[in-house]
């Protein structure tokens, strides 16, 4: 049975996770892997007061939101339960969801490539003078990158890949990253999804800007209206391109009758008045 110490640190948890439940409609799902204290700290100050951050076993901050359940009849919370994998936290919020983001992206602390760890991104070391004696040149031999030895130095001949993203960092990658004095990646709290009054979605949609849906539409509108007239089938989206058309008709019309009308007059003296097309010649000598 868990201490009476044990037993009060978990009720105060559970009083603060329930204050900020109910205080709060917005927050971030983060990973926080590779994150040191400091740079908690640091991530923590930053965001206040609109933003706090919570961490904890992901059991405790289950039953925490089935208890916010079960007490407000509310299961708004539940899709962020269900998302309560690995080391992982919310950063509640009642700030712009972008300028939140933005905050923590801030925050990051470059870190040596350790050994076992899985690479963020692809590490690469460009060709060229290493610094390091010839002594050495078996790091490089272990990891098939082509040297020479230039002015008592190792220079790599052409640029090569260590370690691709999403690979595990191997031994000899990593004690050659070191020794070259490389620190690859940077690690920081990673937003991975959004919560938004009961929604959760993926943390790439902040990404999209009105501008962008605007174009998606009119996109869309396009390809509505250019099935609309090959099918010839009338649609809202159609009725412009219908109009002038229809319009480029009768004009057509009135340059083979004596039919006419004021915007057929208007476009026949404009066509009047604009200077004839021509070219120009050559001459010899």
């Amino acid at each position: 049975m868990p201490s009476a110490t044990a037993l009060k640190a978990k009720q105060l948890y559970n009083d603060k996770m329930q204050k900020l439940l109910e205080s709060h409609d917005k927050a971030f799902l983060v990973h926080a892997d590779n994150v040191g204290s400091k740079q908690f700290m640091d991530i923590r100050t930053a965001l206040r007061p609109e933003s706090c951050i919570l961490m904890g076993k992901n059991t405790m901050m289950r039953k925490c939101m089935r208890d916010y359940a079960e007490r407000t009849g509310s299961n708004v919370w539940d899709v962020m339960a269900e998302q309560l994998v690995g080391n992982v936290g919310i950063v509640f919020t009642t700030g712009e969801l972008v300028d939140v983001r933005a905050k923590i992206a801030e925050h990051v602390v470059p870190a040596p490539a350790r050994m076992n760890a899985v690479a963020p991104l692809d590490v690469i070391i460009p060709a060229g003078p290493t610094g390091m004696e010839p002594s050495q040149t078996g790091f490089f031999q272990v990891l098939n990158i082509a040297t020479k030895i230039n002015k008592g130095s190792i220079e790599i001949l052409s640029e090569v890949v260590v370690v691709r993203e999403g690979e595990k960092v191997t031994s000899s990658a990593a004690t050659l990253l070191a020794k070259m004095g490389f620190t690859p990646f940077f690690y920081g709290l990673e937003t991975k999804m959004v919560y938004d009054k009961g929604n959760m979605y993926d943390v790439a949609v902040l990404d999209i800007s009105d501008a962008d849906i605007s174009a998606m539409f009119g996109n869309g509108l396009a390809n509505v209206a250019a099935l609309s007239l090959a099918a010839n089938y009338p649609t809202v989206a159609a009725v412009p391109h219908s109009l002038v058309n229809g319009y480029k008709n009768i004009l057509a019309l009135t340059l083979v009758t004596d039919y006419t009308f004021p915007l057929a007059e208007k476009a026949m003296a404009a066509a009047a008045a604009a200077p004839a097309g021509g070219g120009g010649g050559g001459g010899g000598g």
